[in-house]
C-alpha cells in the first residue's frame, strides 16, 4: 500500500510522525484519533506556494466543518489561514484559535437571527444564501449601527463527479442563488443601507478528483465578476470554494495536488479578473485535502468470528467515523501491530454499534487477526470526529496531536458522566 510520507512501517508497526501507533494505543487507550500537525501545516503550505506562484493575492480559508478541534485551528491560524465557518460555534472556535475576523467567511443556507447578529458584532463577512437572508441581515446591521460586508453564494449549476450528498453546486442543490439571478441580487444589496457587497462565492462539492469542474466553476465566476464590475460592484475577493479530493483508495484513486489545481484553475481566474480590470483576492476553502490524511483512527480488535465471512470486531464504530455507513466511503485499514505481515486472510472490519451498517471495511485482505490487535483506519482527519456522536451511549474517544517528536492530548475522552451531565430529571420523576 502506498502511504503518505508521514506514515511509515518500522519493526512491523505502523508509525505516524515516527511515533509507534501501537505504543500510542497502549498509552492512551482505544479507540483513539491520532493527528500529525506537521502534515496539516505542510498541506496548507503546498496550497499557498502553488497559488502564490500564479497570482499575488491569495487567502486560504480552512473549511472548519472538516475538523473543528481547536488545536487544529490554532495550528492553521499560526501559519496565516482563515476559515470558512458554517455556524456560530465554528465562528467562535476560529476566533478563539486566533484567526482574524477579516479572514473568516460565515457561510450557510439557513442562518438564524443570532447567527446574523454574531457575524455583524464580530465584523465577519457573510456569504448570503438568499434575498430573504439579505434583508434580515440588513435589518440586524441597521439595529447595530454597523455596515456588514457580504458576498452572495452562487449556484453555478454544475454536475460534478462525487457522491450526490456532497455535490453542492448542482442546479437542484439547496445551496446558493441561481447564477442567472445573481446580478439582481447584487442590485438589491447595493440598495441596502447597511450592506456592502464586496465579494462573490461558490462551492461545487467535496471529494472531487477531477480538476475540470473547478475550471468550469472559475469560468462561471469570472463571467459573473465581469457583470458585477460593470454594475459598479467593487469586488475585494472571489471565493472559489473548496472540494479537492484525496486518494482514499491509495493505489487506484487519482491524486490531484494543490499544484495540479493551481496549474489549471489559476490561468482561467487570472485572465478573467484581468479582463475585468480588477485584482481581487482569490479565496479558496480546502477542508478534506488539508486534514484528511493527517489522521489515523486506532481501534482494538475485540474478537473475530467466522460466519458467512470472517469478521474482525473492533471497539470503534460509526459513532466515531460515520463516513463508511453514510456515504459508502472507502478507508484503507492496516493492522498496526502487523503492518508488514503477509495479507493472507479476507476480513470485514465491523464496529460495536447496534446497526447492520456499522462496517468500516468490507472484504479486505489483511494478516491473520486475533483479539487485541490494533487496526488503523487511515485518512480519518476530515469528517471523522467532527461528525461523531454518542449513539448507543458510547463516550467519544480522545484525540492526540503530534508535532515533531512531541505528543499530547488535544481532546480528552468522554466519560458516561459527560453523556449524562446535561440530562435533567423532570419534576414528576423526583
Amino acid at each position: 500500500m502506498k502511504l503518505p510520507h508521514h506514515l511509515t512501517i518500522k519493526n512491523g508497526h505502523l508509525h505516524i510522525n515516527e511515533q509507534d501507533c501501537v505504543a500510542l494505543a497502549q498509552q492512551y487507550g482505544t479507540p483513539l484519533y491520532v493527528t500529525s500537525e506537521d502534515r496539516i501545516v505542510e498541506q496548507y503550505q503546498n496550497y499557498k506556494r502553488a497559488l502564490l506562484a500564479r497570482y499575488p493575492k491569495v487567502q486560504v480559508l480552512f473549511a472548519a466543518k472538516a475538523n473543528g478541534n481547536l488545536a487544529v485551528l490554532r495550528a492553521l491560524a499560526k501559519v496565516g489561514a482563515g476559515a470558512d465557518v458554517f455556524s456560530s460555534g465554528e465562528l467562535h472556535l476560529a476566533l478563539d484559535a486566533g484567526m482574524a475576523p477579516e479572514k473568516l467567511l460565515f457561510n450557510g443556507s439557513s442562518k438564524t437571527p443570532s447567527d446574523l447578529q454574531i457575524a455583524v458584532e464580530k465584523g465577519v463577512k457573510v456569504s448570503v444564501d438568499s434575498l430573504d437572508e439579505l434583508h434580515q441581515l440588513d435589518a440586524v446591521a441597521q439595529e447595530a449601527g454597523k455596515t456588514v460586508k457580504i458576498a452572495f453564494r452562487v449556484n453555478p449549476a454544475l454536475e460534478v463527479p462525487t457522491h450526490p450528498k456532497i455535490a453542492t453546486g448542482l442546479a437542484t442543490s439547496k445551496f446558493g442563488i441561481p447564477h442567472e439571478e445573481i446580478p439582481d441580487a447584487y442590485r438589491q444589496a447595493m440598495s441596502c443601507k447597511n450592506i456592502q457587497p464586496v465579494g462573490i462565492h461558490c462551492h461545487i462539492g467535496s471529494q472531487i478528483l477531477d480538476i475540470d469542474p473547478f475550471v468550469k466553476a472559475a469560468e462561471v465566476m469570472v463571467r459573473i465578476a465581469q457583470a458585477l464590475t460593470e454594475m459598479g460592484v467593487k469586488l475585494e475577493f472571489v471565493d472559489l470554494g473548496g472540494g479537492l479530493g484525496i486518494p482514499y483508495h491509495h493505489e487506484t484513486d487519482p491524486a490531484p495536488t494543490p499544484e495540479d489545481y493551481a496549474g489549471k484553475v489559476l490561468p482561467v481566474f487570472r485572465a478573467g479578473v484581468e479582463a475585468c480590470g480588477i485584482t481581487p483576492e482569490l479565496w479558496i476553502e480546502p477542508g478534506r485535502s488539508l486534514v484528511a490524511d493527517s489522521t489515523v483512527l486506532l481501534t482494538r480488535v475485540n474478537s473475530t468470528k467466522s460466519a458467512h465471512k470472517k469478521f474482525a470486531n473492533v471497539d470503534a464504530g460509526f459513532n466515531l467515523l460515520i463516513r463508511p455507513v453514510m456515504y459508502d466511503a472507502y478507508h484503507e485499514v492496516i493492522v498496526a501491530n502487523k503492518a508488514d505481515a503477509p495479507l493472507t486472510t479476507e476480513y470485514t472490519v465491523t464496529g460495536p454499534i447496534c446497526e447492520t451498517g456499522d462496517i468500516f471495511a468490507k472484504d479486505r485482505r489483511l494478516p491473520q487477526i486475533v483479539a487485541g490487535d490494533i487496526i488503523a483506519v487511515l485518512d480519518a482527519g476530515a469528517y471523522g470526529f467532527a461528525m461523531s456522536s454518542q449513539y448507543n451511549c458510547r463516550p467519544r474517544c480522545p484525540e492526540v496531536l503530534i508535532k515533531g517528536s512531541q505528543v499530547s492530548l488535544m481532546r480528552k475522552g468522554e466519560t458516561l458522566g459527560d453523556i449524562t451531565a446535561l440530562m435533567q430529571r423532570p419534576p414528576w420523576q423526583r
